[in-house]
């Protein structure tokens, strides 16, 4: 199960996980084709997240540079589960257009956090 995510940075709390493939039991439990979908052609973004995001490729390539690294890459695309931390800023080098489906973590008063 833990074999399957690849933290991007390891010195950091501020990593991405990738699942690749992931079972059809496990996307349908997340509800995966409720969530909205997204698409961008190919291009780079500078993208700042300021929610945790939690999206499934249904195509595309990306290589995603984390800001303040100058050594880190995470690369993902279609077929893969991928989990971006809240507060990451990051560019994302789009080489085959991307199709996705997406959910945004709710900042809620009953998360876990600390007062």
């Amino acid at each position: 199960m833990a074999s399957t995510s690849r933290p991007a940075d390891s010195s950091s709390s501020l990593s991405i996980t990738v699942e690749s493939n992931p079972s059809k039991s496990r996307l349908s439990e997340l509800g995966i084709n409720s969530w909205p979908k997204w698409g961008c052609p190919p291009g780079k973004y500078m993208l700042k997240f300021d929610a945790q995001e939690t999206c499934y490729l249904l195509r595309g390539k990306v290589k995603v540079y984390p800001k303040g690294s100058s050594s880190e890459v995470v690369e993902f695309g279609a077929g893969d589960l991928v989990t971006i931390p809240k507060g990451l800023s990051c560019t994302w080098d789009v080489s085959v257009a991307v199709d996705k489906h997406y959910k945004f973590e709710a900042n809620s008063s009953s998360s876990s956090s600390s007062y």
